[in-house]
């Protein structure tokens, strides 16, 4: 499997959506591709996340979901092995653009994102590596 953590400044990895297939030892496998470091997943594309504890999680780190926002309904945050409680600010600016934030751990957070992928539903993710 090719790893493609080095890619061209602000270019996706993956130039559209697909399930998360593996993580562990600090990235994901996915579309026969690895890439170390955390991961965003949008309806359009798969990009690195250079968030690496939760946080960091907030309004610039998610500017890609939010600027996508008219395509997303969920925005799932795994959060590596930590139990992390978004802030209310956070819940709420995604709110106002109409997006639902649903924070678990990264493990969880694949399995959730995959199943709904799965059913076609408007879905996106955001994910912290794990060791």
């Amino acid at each position: 499997m090719p790893d493609q953590t080095a890619n061209a400044a602000g270019a996706p990895h993956l130039p559209r959506s697909a399930p998360i297939e593996a993580y562990g030892k600090g990235g994901f496998a996915f579309a026969d591709m690895s890439h170390r470091g955390s991961l965003l997943c949008l309806p359009d594309a798969i990009w690195a996340w250079p968030v690496t504890k939760p946080e960091e999680i907030d309004e610039a780190s998610l500017a890609r979901v939010i600027a996508a926002a008219d395509r997303i309904d969920t925005l799932i945050v795994g959060t590596g092995i930590e139990v992390w409680v978004p802030p209310k600010t956070l819940r709420e600016a995604l709110r106002a653009v109409r997006v639902v934030l649903d924070a678990m751990q990264t493990g969880a957070a694949i399995r959730t994102y995959n199943i709904m992928m799965g059913e076609r539903r408007r879905v996106a993710a955001a994910l912290i590596a794990v060791p």
